[in-house]
């Protein structure tokens, strides 16, 4: 749990002068989860310092180009207005890889009317826990984070390579689960858990998933504001920490061909504030009508979050039939295959997987997509399908197969774009087909392979 959950200005003050720190790192997550904002030396960082940056900043893609008309604009300013940043006291942490003494905090976005920034990713977060919030529910969730160690590369031409261990060698086998392949990378590894460390991360266990050179790291289950926060500094962290040993930390859905993809997976349950009690479950321990509706609500509406939970082009290469990652929305009780998964717990832990997500996805998004899902499943009392109690794989494919797809059923949904906010969905969308415009601009390898002197 954050320690710092309640933190004033005040107490963060105290904070950064007990650790004497002379420079601050004012993030705000942007559409992508890439950290933005600015450096103030730490006698500049006051509560009515009214730090801008332009709105566009947390609006824009991977690409960072942006549209040059649409509905963008009935959103966004095209006089390009500022945001107003307020810090985040609860998000203050050491920078434990910077020379001197800094802190990070993440800031949230406002409007000159003091009105949150609608489109902001931690914005959309808040939005939807307030929905359960005037239900009197705290949501609780749980995030799986995969990731692949790559060599470290230049060249976006060639394609990545397992990294070099202690052995010398690099992996050219699938290591599930191996703790030797793990400790390969053991200098790299004592750095990110000492830096999680300084950072009061809560990370839980570290495991070598399926792809060479794949790892997964797993959060203890908490809020979800604090814990998207959370994967979004741990990525900064991983990534800092590889280069400092010379290779690369990747976060792509599907880096390697031939590889098993990396997925955010999300443990999800929902607490009823006033009795502690999991809504999931009855008195007598089985599974409540709430439990039913939020994976029917998953069901019906994860496809039309799928370019919130697989934003890029490259997303959709890792949701492929046998190759440990969904295909469709089946559900199933500790059944690994399906899109939807209930792991066997005691009924106080009883919760839902969302198996679907990236490793890319953008952690404040997707959190909201995901809970915003289920929400409308219990307000719509939407019933799930019958239980998948054998191999998903064999099932019909159920989700997108492409960003394109994606991005049409995201524009058509109303009650979804409800939850998130009109003009999220719009920001979003628009943004997202400005990368996949640019992305239909390039001519692959494989188009020159087959196609060049065959057709």
């Amino acid at each position: 749990m954050n320690s710092k959950a309640h933190f004033t200005f005040s107490e963060l003050e105290n904070w950064l002068n007990e650790r004497r720190v002379t420079e601050i790192e004012c993030l705000v997550p942007d559409l992508t989860g890439v950290a933005r904002g600015k450096i103030l030396p730490r006698e500049k960082f006051k509560e009515d310092r009214g730090m801008r940056l332009p709105e566009v900043v947390v609006a824009m893609g991977v690409t960072g180009v942006l549209p040059e008309e649409g509905p963008y604009y009935d959103v966004i300013s095209p006089t390009d207005h500022d945001m107003h940043l307020r810090p985040d006291p609860s998000t203050v942490r050491i920078v434990p890889w910077a020379a001197d003494p800094t802190a990070q905090v993440i800031h949230d976005c406002y409007d000159r009317e003091g009105r949150l920034v609608p489109y902001a990713p931690r914005s959309v977060l808040r939005r939807v826990c307030e929905l359960y919030d005037a239900r009197g529910w705290a949501p609780v969730v749980a995030p799986e984070l995969e990731f692949y160690l790559v060599a470290r590369n230049t060249d976006p031409d060639v394609p990545l390579k397992p990294p070099i261990g202690r052995s010398g060698r690099s992996e050219t086998s699938r290591q599930a689960y191996s703790i030797d392949a793990v400790n390969e990378f053991d200098p790299l590894f004592e750095d990110v858990y000492a830096y999680c460390e300084k950072m009061e991360l809560n990370v839980d266990t570290l495991i070598h998933e399926i792809g060479a050179g794949q790892m997964e790291i797993n959060f203890f289950h908490d809020h979800p504001l604090g814990l998207a926060d959370e994967v979004f500094l741990f990525k900064r962290t991983v990534r800092e920490a590889a280069l400092r040993h010379d290779m690369f930390a990747t976060f792509m859905a599907k880096p390697i061909a031939g590889e098993p993809g990396s997925a955010m997976h999300v443990h999800q349950s929902v607490v009823d504030k006033a009795s502690g009690r999991n809504i999931f479950s009855n008195e007598d321990g089985s599974p409540s009508r709430e439990f039913f509706w939020f994976i029917g609500g998953l069901q019906k509406y994860i496809p039309t979050a799928m370019a919130l939970f697989a934003p890029y082009v490259n997303s959709y290469r890792r949701l492929a039939r046998f190759t440990a990652a969904p295909i469709n929305i089946q559900w199933g009780t500790d059944n690994r295959t399906v899109g939807i998964r209930s792991p066997v717990a005691p009924p106080a832990a009883r919760r839902i997987e969302n198996r679907v997500i990236g490793a890319d996805a953008n952690p404040y998004v997707a959190l909201a997509a995901t809970l915003a899902c289920g929400w409308l499943g219990i307000q719509e009392r939407i019933e799930p399908s019958p239980e998948c109690k054998g191999d998903a794989y064999l099932g019909e494919y159920q989700l997108p197969r492409s960003l394109g797809e994606a991005l049409h059923l995201l524009r058509e949904d109303k009650a979804l774009a409800e939850v998130l906010g009109r003009g999220f969905v719009t920001v979003y969308s628009e943004i997202k087909e400005v990368e996949y415009a640019e992305f239909m601009k390039v001519i692959s390898p494989w188009e020159r392979e087959h196609l060049l002197l065959h057709v």
